[in-house]
């Protein structure tokens, strides 16, 4: 039984971390969705809600492009620059002002 003393035993979770974070990574990837190229149309009603929802104040559902992601957010317009290319978001759950491009804009409705 002595020659078993000196053998290591068998980890096979040993290299797990690594592993994880490189298929983690992939499966990022995966998730990624190109961001959606809009018409001059779409663009055109996107500013003229985002105007709208700024004067009337009223609530929109924004759907915006992040990190590989669209993602949808309910809140109010607080400021409007289309030549800055920049809008300014209040979000309706943490109430924080977000800052953000037009050019990250897939859709904006009034709720």
């Amino acid at each position: 039984m002595d020659h078993y003393r000196g053998m290591k035993k068998w980890r096979p979770f040993a290299s797990m971390p690594e592993q994880y974070t490189g298929l983690q990574e992939v499966i990022n990837k995966q998730a990624e969705v190109p961001q959606p190229l809009l018409t001059e149309e779409q663009m055109e009603q996107i500013n003229f809600t985002l105007i709208e929802a700024l004067h009337t104040n009223k609530q929109v559902y924004l759907t915006y492009y992040k990190n590989g992601q669209n993602i949808t957010d309910t809140g109010f317009i607080q400021f409007v620059d289309s030549l800055g290319n920049l809008f300014i978001f209040i979000d309706d759950v943490f109430e924080l002002k977000n800052k953000m491009k037009l050019s990250e804009l897939i859709d904006v409705r009034f709720t």
